[in-house]
Parts: C-alpha cells; sequence; structure tokens
C-alpha cells in the first residue's frame, strides 16, 4: 500500500485532490505543528491563503496520554462521551483538564498569530492536518470552523481510518482522505520521515504564506 515520502509529498498528493477548490481563494487552516506543514504546500498550490487554528486534547484525570476528547478554540469541549462513560468520568471530571488545555491553546494561538484575527465567515475553508487517528482533534476543529459560518468546509488528511474519515465525512462538507489503510496503528507509520516539526518552522511557514 502507498507511503509518503514527507508531509511535503503528502501535501502535494491532497492538493490535486483539492485542484477545483483553485480560483476560490480558500483559507487554508493548519492544525500544528506537522499539519501546517502539510497545510502550507496545499495553500500554495491552490493559492489560496494560510492560517493556523489550534485545539488541545482532553485527557483522563488520572492519565493526561489518554485522550478522551479536545477542546476547540472557542472553548467548546469534544467529549467522547462513550468511552469518559465506560471509564466512569463525568463531564464534570474533565473541567480542570480543559481549562488547562484551554490555558495552552490560548498561549499557542498567541505564539502562532499574535494579534492577527481569524476571518473565516463566509470562506471556503480547508481544514488540514498531517493524518487522523481518534480525530478527537480534527473533530473539535472541524465543529469550531463550522460555528464561525464557513461557506463551504472541507477537511484533507494524507492518511487515517476508514471508521474516523466516515465519522468526519457526517460533519463536514467534503473529506479528502487518499490513504485509508484497514489495520492502522500510528499515523507516522505511513511516512518515511515523519520528524518532529518545531515551532519555529510553523512561524517560517505562516510567515512565508502570509507574504507569498
Amino acid at each position: 500500500m502507498q507511503r509518503y515520502s514527507d508531509r511535503q509529498e503528502a501535501g502535494a498528493v491532497l492538493a490535486t485532490h483539492l485542484a477545483h477548490h483553485a480560483g476560490s481563494n480558500p483559507l487554508v487552516l493548519g492544525i500544528p505543528r506537522g499539519g501546517m506543514v502539510v497545510a502550507s504546500v496545499v495553500a500554495s498550490a491552490l493559492g489560496g491563503s494560510l492560517d493556523v487554528v489550534v485545539a488541545r486534547k482532553i485527557g483522563a484525570p488520572w492519565s493526561p496520554e489518554l485522550a478522551l476528547g479536545a477542546v476547540a478554540p472557542d472553548g467548546v469541549p469534544l467529549i467522547d462521551r462513550e468511552m469518559a462513560s465506560r471509564l466512569g468520568v463525568g463531564e464534570e471530571d474533565l473541567g480542570p483538564e480543559t481549562e488547562r488545555q484551554l490555558e495552552e491553546l490560548r498561549r499557542r494561538e498567541e505564539l502562532y498569530r499574535g494579534d492577527r484575527s481569524l476571518e473565516i465567515r463566509g470562506r471556503v475553508v480547508i481544514v488540514v492536518d498531517d493524518g487522523v487517528a481518534t480525530g478527537a482533534t480534527l473533530r473539535a476543529v472541524v465543529g469550531f470552523v463550522a460555528r464561525q459560518d464557513a461557506a463551504f468546509l472541507s477537511c484533507a488528511v494524507p492518511v487515517g481510518p476508514p471508521s474516523t474519515i466516515g465519522l468526519i465525512a457526517t460533519e463536514v462538507d467534503e473529506v479528502v482522505c487518499p490513504l485509508q489503510p484497514l489495520r492502522f496503528r500510528a499515523v507516522g507509520d505511513w511516512f518515511d520521515n515523519f520528524s518532529q516539526t518545531t515551532d519555529a518552522e510553523v512561524l517560517a511557514l505562516l510567515e512565508a504564506g502570509q507574504h507569498g
């Protein structure tokens, strides 16, 4: 089955599937950090505007690495209620962690965007990440964009499991995911080079995208 050499190649592949948006000046929103690399290629290929959108995973009270949902930039949490119920976790139990993650989200937004506002209303918006597993973060972002009255909402990722892609498809106008392996363990398994993206790289991509 197909693999990607790196995030740049993944972005080029996504751009071919999104070519019908060229000429509409789409707003391409990358999810940092790695998603920004993919998004920058897509934005450049489509002649769109590049920007960043941040969401943060909400972990279980006793295990922050166990994601039970995510919080969007407008502070709205998306909780996996089925998993939380199985674990005996109520939404009130997740309040403190949600607040902590929202604070970190705000810090990252200030780092990446400063005081520049994000104008979504009435735009063709393409949300891009470098892959998806459970989909909590991506779905939180998609929900946020939908609440901002985008004219058309597309979601594009290079790889993800069919079950997650199918769920996201019910929440957007269009979903693009060229690689949907039935046996899926981690996004990084489908890239030859999946090295970490730094904050400095994200800022450089945004700078180039704003003035390119």
